[in-house]
């Protein structure tokens, strides 16, 4: 199993022996810092901290962890051109299988500038992007997002993460991936099996975002249990566990 969305420098060695034990081999942590940044050097130190030691941490507990990276926007308060230049030398070393999480939280204009510039870089760099939604506003975000995503990079490099079935409607004939987060507060399994009961299991990934938020580290194991309880196909459950990640990510 692939747990496609994390953030393991908030998490404990605990919860991924957990994860690992429960069936998750590999998982991908991205970028989000939950307090107030005040220069964009804390944010720099903080991704490679994540790349050098979190990975590391997570390794001793047999999950492999792979790394997205770029700039929130929840820090969008900063000036990103240093970023922006690590993230050239991160996707050329090949240390990072995604930009992300990228995307719009509050619509000011430093949010929307960061978003664009990120995926013009994703654009030249032929890189992957995961873009996060936020809780509020949700499908007026998300409109704005549909409508600049295509101005900068072909929608098949993206992932749309925190879908849920007020939204799914909004993104399932784009061609995007789309990402379901079982976790406490957002969606639990039986809503996420619901979207996929209706929707199919070609476009969809699983994840659990936990963080420094309520977040269960077993909920895309549990997912994937219910699935095969309810008795969908092998095939099926196997995409959205795993096959459909390793082919988007080229893990």
């Amino acid at each position: 199993m692939i747990d496609t969305h994390m953030h393991a420098d908030a998490r404990s060695g605990e919860d991924f022996e957990k994860m690992f034990l429960a069936g998750i081999d590999t998982a991908i942590t991205c970028s989000y810092y939950p307090y107030k940044i005040p220069d964009e050097i804390i944010l720099r130190n903080h991704l490679n901290r994540i790349l050098e030691l979190d990975t590391s941490r997570a390794k001793e507990h047999g999950l492999d962890l792979k790394v997205a990276l770029g700039i929130h926007p929840t820090n969008s308060n900063i000036n990103p051109e240093m970023i922006f230049e690590e993230l050239y030398k991160w996707i050329e070393s090949k240390q990072i299988v995604a930009i992300g999480e990228i995307g719009l939280e509050d619509l000011t204009d430093s949010e929307i500038e960061i978003f664009k510039r990120q995926l013009d870089i994703a654009d030249e760099t032929r890189s992957k992007v995961i873009i996060h939604t936020p809780r509020k506003n949700k499908k007026e975000v998300l409109k704005v997002i549909l409508d600049i995503l295509p101005q900068h990079l072909s929608e098949n490099q993206a992932v749309i993460d925190h879908i849920n079935t007020s939204v799914v409607n909004e993104v399932i004939d784009r061609e995007c991936m789309l990402g379901l987060t079982v976790q406490p507060q957002k969606m639990d399994k039986f809503e996420a099996i619901s979207i996929l009961d209706e929707y199919g299991f070609d476009k969809f990934l699983l994840n659990s975002d936990i963080s420094n938020k309520p977040s269960d580290p077993l909920s895309v194991p549990k997912t994937v249990r219910e699935l095969e309880k309810q008795g969908y196909q092998d095939n099926e459950i196997k995409r959205v566990a795993s096959l459909n990640a390793e082919k988007f990510f080229n893990l």
